[in-house]
């Protein structure tokens, strides 16, 4: 069971290239499991689950792995070829020269470049021609496939010392501090991510039978299920778990269970751009948008599930967390949010 949600903007982002190829948003959503309806709630956000299979169906439909939104198209495979022969690499460093490589065969080049300095990494966007991205999302996702497509190759997070964009800072914003989990830097001269160097040598640790595996969903998932099993945010996140009906472990104890002090676990979470207290906020948003998802539960029993002893407190909780009520939310889902 998957429980993190993805905002409304990047639904409607991931869509914009389909509707410039005259294809029906509403269809797509639809077939994706999403109700366009829900959508009509200003900070709505889907599930995990959902937004995996809408990017899959934007690709099946548009046969274009770039969405409409490249200087040209990207045929359905090609992230699967360069996967396939990037498994043969024997470390992080070959993965992303040889990944550089196959990229430069197609014109315009679509790519990210590794750059090594004596301190550092950094993979640098390197997008030639026209694009047609008016929400940045064609961007975005180029830097979160090839990180996380290095990181889960190793067996590790590749922990992120910086993420520049050559763009000023876009509305949706605040939604990248739970992306890269890393200072950001808007208005910059490239779109890049710094790395330690360290990370170059990890030995490539996936074989081919994995390899396999992992395309049947990716790089779906690499989008709408980032691996946080490594950031601190992740494992905070583990260790209160998902059954609020007991009290929530306080932040002293969850220091002590990851062997570092309370002052040290708030610079951390700091450095990922959150704290204690939002991520519990997140997890217990996150939990009731998925519990509202199940038409059978009552609202009142759900308020409960989430750690509310008052159905009232949930109720003010979630319309601050998503700006309407647990029930217009869930008319939203079912397709019958009054106008």
């Amino acid at each position: 069971m998957s429980t993190l949600t993805v905002s409304k903007h990047f639904v409607e982002a991931s869509l914009s290239g389909a509707e410039r190829l005259g294809l029906d948003s509403r269809a797509l959503l639809q077939e994706a499991g999403i109700s366009p309806d829900l959508l009509r709630i200003d900070m709505a956000r889907v599930s995990s689950d959902q937004f995996s299979r809408l990017m899959q169906v934007i690709w099946n439909r548009t046969g274009d792995e770039f969405m409409g939104m490249g200087p040209r198209k990207a045929r359905t495979g090609t992230f699967a070829t360069m996967c396939a022969l990037v498994i043969n690499c024997q470390t992080l460093e070959e993965v992303y020269e040889q990944a550089f490589r196959f990229s430069r065969l197609f014109e315009p080049m679509v790519s990210m470049e590794l750059e090594v300095n004596e301190d550092n990494a950094r993979l640098v966007a390197r997008i030639e021609g026209e694009i047609h991205d008016p929400s940045y999302f064609l961007r975005e996702s180029i830097l979160v496939i090839w990180h996380r497509l290095g990181s889960w190759l190793i067996g590790q997070p590749v922990e992120l010392e910086k993420a520049e964009f050559s763009y000023p800072r876009p509305e949706h914003g605040d939604e990248y501090r739970h992306i890269f989990h890393c200072p950001l830097t808007f208005d910059s001269d490239c779109t890049a991510l710094t790395f330690s160097k360290r990370f170059l040598s990890a030995p490539v640790i996936r074989d081919k039978a994995e390899m396999r595996q992992f395309l049947k969903t990716s790089p779906a998932d690499l989008l709408s299920r980032p691996d946080e099993s490594n950031t601190w945010t992740g494992r905070i996140r583990g260790l209160i778990g998902r059954d609020f009906s007991k009290p929530m472990p306080d932040f002293d104890w969850i220091a002590q269970e990851l062997h570092t002090s309370p002052q040290t676990l708030r610079r951390r979470l700091k450095q990922e751009n959150t704290s204690f207290q939002e991520i519990k906020d997140l997890l217990r948003r996150d939990m009731a948008i998925y519990y509202l998802s199940h038409q059978e539960l009552p609202i009142n029993d759900i308020a409960e599930r989430v750690g509310f002893t008052e159905p009232s407190t949930f109720h003010r909780a979630f319309k601050k967390w998503t700006g309407v009520t647990p029930g217009a939310w869930r008319e939203g889902e079912r397709g019958d949010l009054a106008e």
